[in-house]
């Protein structure tokens, strides 16, 4: 009895510790309520005995973790800031403190502190903590399954991640942001978790409801008197209202369209000289499935220029930079053209004049002096600063390529005052080299204002360059039919024996090596092997190349091919005559300096050997016999394109001239013998090709071409070379039978059959082909990719041309005329491939109907 009385004040002690621990425990839940720690109440200690009015102190004795799946207990127990040998007062802020610290750490979802023990002026603590869940997948509904792949990599939830309401929201907005850029302006997203309690796991599944996509039902604008609804309204490029048939610019409803609108708008406004131009106020009104939105501008004054004075120049006159400036007294008020021409037309802007002179630090800013009325003074405050030197050329990316290639094409070189325009010409001049990437060549100046030099910094992207052609099958009795082209357009003969260099043969010299095998079983056959040098010696430009042919053309007997022998039985492939030829050709060229560096010389030498053996190619002229062709061509060309596989600007100009020796001039034969007329073949041959690039808006780029091509004679007795003629029509691409023979030029015109634009013979299109055609093209190109593994562009076009076999019937204006749409894909393994559909509108001579539509391909070239 006595131990019961004795143990009775403990255990009512205790009682009561008990039950002023849950008053404090609520009375602190909602404390931390109040302060937004979480939104789910946790039980902090308290009491432990101790009258709440009356606080007492503790030391901790000893803290404990418990609840933990993922956590570091000593981590949570250190977060916490509570360790054995502090002293705390209970009740007091301590334990609160230490709650809103491991709430704020953003991985748990509740916390308690609970006393274990109480021991005098000792306490026990143990901390319970609740984890939040572990990402295990995230899941989409309500959508296609393509999108469901597209969300994925839009929000990138990554597996093992704590789910908190912050990373819900966030995934939220991206989806909704997703499709708001799509048009789907009332997109809902729902989010139910899926726990698994067993691992501290959940799936998060997002339930999209796109909705309709919102259409801009209309635009209302007021406030314009001076520019009218019309005009206003095709600004908003990316907001366009509701219209019947309207197709390329839909109506969808984009917010951060609308806002890039309203700034171009004003930006018009700005550019018409109305200054002061703002959006007044402008609502969006969701209508459900429609959007109406309605504006106010305030157009203000329109503004003038009237004085425009310059301070700061000493090296030129103010009434020279005026005239380089362009800006008169009266003209309207355009900041943006303004600034253009002061710094942003390469060449002809005011501060080429200097800074193609080394004046890299060189500066102007226009100032409104005056604002009267509806005119305004503008004062140019210059700053020339001085002369600067190019001290060191810095080159990054060219991994392939080795540096002397790319430095001996720049042009701007130590030593040399630096130069704006140079340093344009050098991005140009690199991009047509056709080993870098033209839209990731960066060119960064980087000036030492100190010593007064500046160092430019290239970094390039090598992209693949070499290409490969092959394509086969077996033919029965015809055997391998088939193509194999290999072209190293960045090659290099010193690397042969670095196998380190070898990607996969030796790269990096820009040397080019080309290899091409054609065969159409024994009937058809051509090998080509041809090398260049751009920098033949390493020091100058001079490009040398040489290239060898083979040709074998044998003519078949039709029985024989397909196995109809005497009696209905095959005694092999029987042939009747055939056409070979062997030529070389050694080619010398330059880049000439005056009247400036885009000129490029050469001149090459060519021998051709012709065997013919009872073939007719050439109408029945000449049939058999051998012909031997010396010839030598000069080319003069200047190419300013931009860039080689889709130029958005410049020129490329070529004007060719071909002689052979006159041998009619001093031989004596029997010029009534076709095989002795045509031993030495003689003919003079001019050819003209010219391209115009430029931009017309955004990507669009316009092209315009001609072609035009005469063959000579020497004199009356030894007539037209049946040799280099010209053939027309169709893709431009050569055949494996006769007519792609006797080194003929052939040339595409789309809309019409291959080759058969041109003279009659017997009435049909001559085989040896024509000796003057003229051809114009027009093309409106817009690039789909530009990236160089697959650059693509659709295209469309109006063309025409002819092919004429005697000068008298020669009219430039008498022309077979087509129209189309095509696309065009450059992959560096393959070249050019080319479709087109066109639509020829004349008839062919010797015929009545039209040519009507044709698809054409190609593969390798650009259609000339």
């Amino acid at each position: 009895m006595n131990l019961v009385k004795n143990l009775s004040k403990p255990l009512a002690h205790f009682r009561g510790v008990l039950l002023l621990i849950m008053i404090c425990s609520v009375a602190v839940k909602a404390q931390r309520v109040g302060l937004g720690a979480t939104s789910k109440p946790a039980a902090p200690v308290a009491n432990m005995g101790i009258d709440p009015a009356n606080p007492k102190e503790y030391t901790i004795a000893e803290v404990t973790v418990s609840g933990t799946q993922f956590l570091d207990p000593n981590s949570m127990v250190s977060i916490s800031g509570l360790k054995p040998g502090d002293k705390i007062r209970v009740p007091g802020p301590a334990v609160t403190s230490s709650i809103k610290k491991m709430m704020d750490f953003g991985t748990l979802d509740d916390v308690e502190i609970l006393a274990t023990k109480v021991e005098g002026e000792k306490i026990w603590l143990n901390i319970h903590i609740k984890e939040r869940p572990r990402l295990y997948s995230a899941t989409f509904s309500g959508i296609r399954k393509g999108e469901r792949e597209t969300m994925n990599d839009k929000v990138k939830l990554i597996k093992g991640r704590v789910i908190t309401p912050t990373m819900i929201k966030n995934t939220q907005l991206i989806i909704k942001k997703y499709y708001m850029d799509k048009g789907f302006y009332n997109t809902k997203v729902k989010v139910l978790q899926i726990p698994d309690s067993s691992r501290g796991q959940a799936t998060l599944n997002f339930t999209i409801n796109k909705g309709k996509k919102v259409k801009i039902e209309k635009i209302d604008i007021e406030g314009n008197t001076e520019i009218s609804d019309r005009t206003l309204k095709r600004k908003l490029k990316g907001t366009k209202q509701k219209m019947l048939g309207r197709l390329f610019n839909p109506s969808k409803y984009i917010p951060k369209k609308y806002d890039e609108d309203k700034e171009k708008l004003i930006a018009y406004y700005r550019k018409n000289g109305y200054r002061d131009a703002t959006i007044e106020y402008d609502t969006v009104k969701n209508n459900g499935e429609t959007i109406s939105i309605k504006m106010k501008v305030d157009e203000g004054k329109k503004y003038y220029y009237r004085n425009i004075t310059w301070t700061g120049n000493y090296l030129y006159t103010s009434k020279y930079l005026g005239e380089r400036l362009g800006v008169k007294k009266g003209d309207v008020y355009d900041p943006e053209e303004l600034d253009k021409k002061i710094q942003g037309i390469p060449g002809g802007d005011v501060s080429s004049i200097y800074m193609d002179d080394g004046y890299l630090y060189f500066r102007i800013d226009p100032t409104e002096k005056a604002v009267v009325g509806d005119s305004i003074d503008i004062e140019m405050r210059m700053f020339e600063g001085k002369q600067a030197t190019i001290n060191r050329i810095l080159l990054n990316g060219n991994t392939k390529t080795s540096d002397r290639v790319v430095l001996r094409e720049l042009f701007t070189l130590p030593g040399q005052k630096f130069s704006k325009t140079e340093i344009i010409n050098t991005q140009r001049q690199l991009s047509q080299m056709g080993y870098f990437d033209p839209e990731k060549i960066q060119i960064q100046p980087i000036p030492n204002q100190n010593d007064g030099t500046v160092d430019i910094e290239y970094t390039v992207e090598e992209k693949p360059s070499d290409q490969i052609e092959l394509s086969g099958g077996w033919g029965g009795y015809i055997g391998f039919v088939g193509t194999l082209g290999l072209v190293f357009n960045n090659f290099s003969i010193k690397n042969i024996p670095n196998r380190e260099t070898w990607k996969p043969l030796p790269s990096g010299d820009g040397q080019k090596l080309s290899v091409r095998f054609q065969a159409n079983g024994k009937q058809y056959q051509t090998y080509s092997l041809g090398f260049s040098e751009p920098w033949l010696g390493g020091k100058k430009p001079i490009n040398f190349g040489v290239s060898f042919q083979r040709t074998v053309y044998r003519q078949t007997d039709y029985n024989s091919l397909y196995g109809y022998g005497t009696g209905g039985s095959s005694s092999g492939i029987q042939y009747r005559g055939g056409y070979f030829n062997n030529g070389v050709t050694v080619s010398l060229g330059r880049r000439l300096k005056e009247p400036d560096r885009y000129l490029v010389l050469t001149h090459s030498l060519s021998y051709n050997r012709y065997r013919l053996d009872s073939i007719n190619i050439f109408g029945g002229a000449y049939n058999t016999g051998v012909s031997n062709n010396v010839s030598f061509n000069t080319t003069i060309s200047r190419n300013t394109l931009s860039d080689n596989q889709f130029p958005r600007s410049g020129s490329n100009i070529s004007l060719s001239a071909t002689f052979t020796p006159p041998y009619s001039a001093f031989r004596k034969s029997d010029y009534s013998d076709a095989a002795e007329k045509y031993r030495w073949v003689e003919y003079h041959k001019y050819m003209f090709d010219a391209s115009y690039y430029a931009t017309i808006t955004g990507k669009l780029v316009l092209s315009a071409r001609t072609h035009m091509g005469y063959l000579g004679s020497y004199s009356n007795k030894a007539g037209f070379s049946p040799f280099g003629r010209f053939v027309l029509g169709g893709s431009g691409l050569a055949g494996q039978g006769a007519f792609s023979l006797a080194d003929q030029d052939i040339i595409g015109l789309r809309g019409y059959q291959d080759q058969q634009v041109g003279p009659l013979l017997n009435g049909r299109p001559a085989d040896g082909g024509g000796i003057a055609y003229n051809k114009y093209v027009m093309e409106l190109r817009y690039p789909v990719s530009l990236n160089p593994q697959a650059t693509i562009f659709i295209l469309g076009f109006a063309e025409g041309g002819n092919n004429w076999g005697t000068y008298q019937k020669f009219n430039p204006f008498d022309l077979k005329r087509s129209a189309g749409v095509g696309a065009r894909i450059f992959m560096p393994a393959f070249g050019l491939l080319g479709i087109d559909w066109a639509y020829g509108f004349d008839a062919l001579d010797g015929q009545t109907q039209r040519s009507g539509p044709q698809f054409h391909f190609t593969i390798g070239q650009q259609i000339r």
